[in-house]
């Protein structure tokens, strides 16, 4: 099911979690935040949207990360009724876009819960004090069409590094709905 995130609310504080990767290295939060801010990506390996955007998305982050801007995916969604979000697909689908960052399972989807992410990619732009600034898109590329686009997360996150604030304007991501649990 196609969903679109909800208008921004910003100002709010990044929950802090821990969380392991497909090999089980566990990262805190704490450890993950950057000295200009962190990004957070929701995705999956599925979502035909993840799969559109997953090489800007990998090139952007290491732009950011260059700029000490950190970045870290999670998937939050239920890979036992969506078994291609497994974490062993997850380490395939990193490599395969060549990540520089840390992907993440939320196996209890709490993390997501947390942050009421609604879809997959739902990016979470964080200034250095961990307040939110940017909830919105990577770019205004159509599907499939990426050859001429506005980089607009690369953008906001510059300027939240640069002044810890947002853009005004944001659009907000679409993309497949997260796989809840039945029990979560």
């Amino acid at each position: 099911m196609l969903l679109g995130t909800p208008e921004v609310q910003t100002g709010w504080q990044a929950q802090r979690f821990t969380l392991s990767d497909p090999d089980g290295r566990e990262y805190r939060l704490a450890d993950l935040q950057g000295e200009n801010g962190l990004l957070i990506a929701f995705i999956c390996n599925h979502c035909p949207y993840v799969q559109a955007i997953a090489d800007r998305f990998a090139a952007d982050a290491k732009l950011l990360q260059s700029e000490g801007i950190n970045v870290v995916a999670i998937n939050s969604n239920d890979y036992h009724r969506v078994p291609a979000d497994s974490p062993a697909m997850m380490k395939q689908f990193a490599a395969q876009h060549d990540f520089s960052f840390p992907y993440l399972v939320d196996e209890d989807q709490s993390v997501g819960r947390a942050y009421d992410a609604v879809c997959t990619p739902d990016f979470f732009g964080f200034n250095a004090d961990g307040s939110l600034q940017y909830r919105g898109r990577l770019d205004d590329a159509r599907m499939g069409d990426s050859d001429d686009r506005k980089p607009e997360l690369l953008e906001a996150m510059r300027q939240i590094a640069a002044t810890s604030a947002g853009p005004e304007v944001q659009h907000p991501s679409m993309g497949c709905s997260i796989k809840w649990s039945e029990a979560s």
